[in-house]
């Protein structure tokens, strides 16, 4: 009885062999390989998507700032033609007010003092329009990474599956490829 096992265990363990069990495993490493640099990609991605949100919600509060200042600006310049057609105009008093009025009227457009005229306002919201869409790019290009590397598991779990063994050899392409154009994100290359 012992004799028929050793035989059985000798039979299944030259199969194992024949059939390519390295090849397997080094189709699982491949597999591990992808999932660590998937679970990379993702994380990334996120990263990304959050950097790509808070730019967007910046951008949003700046240009309403702007449409504050914007609306006080206006609102002085009804002001200003109010207190002109009075008939007293020509008052100290009423001139001063108007003088004070197109003072702040400029400050609203342009004040380089604060920081927060609407020119200044208007440079850092495009500023940050170039940031938030840098982060869009970032994040769209890690969809295509993870997209990719999840492609080349399914590749190289069918390749085991099927023991054919160019599925291995595509999911390996794919993997590099993938990998390789999320490095060239990381870094700034793409």
């Amino acid at each position: 009885m012992s004799e028929s096992m050793e035989r059985a265990h000798e039979t299944m363990h030259h199969d194992a062999h024949a059939h390519g069990d390295s090849w397997a495993r080094g189709t699982a490493v491949l597999v591990s390989v992808l999932a660590a640099a998937l679970a990379i990609s993702e994380v990334a991605g996120k990263s990304a998507q959050t950097s790509y949100l808070t730019h967007h919600i910046e951008l949003s509060d700046g240009w309403a700032f702007y449409q504050a200042k914007n609306l006080r600006q206006a609102v002085r310049g009804s002001e200003i033609t109010i207190l002109e057609s009075l008939t007293n105009a020509a008052d100290p008093a009423i001139q001063k007010r108007i003088q004070d009025a197109r003072d702040y009227q400029a400050r609203m457009r342009d004040d380089p003092a604060s920081g927060e005229g609407m020119k200044q306002l208007a440079e850092k919201a495009k500023h940050k329009e170039e940031e938030r869409a840098h982060a869009y790019h970032h994040y769209h290009h890690y969809e295509f990474v993870s997209g990719a590397l999840q492609i080349a598991i399914v590749l190289s779990a069918a390749s085991v599956v099927t023991r054919i063994r160019p599925l291995t050899i595509a999911a390996g392409l794919i993997g590099f490829t993938a990998g390789g154009f999320g490095l060239g994100v990381a870094l700034g290359w793409i």
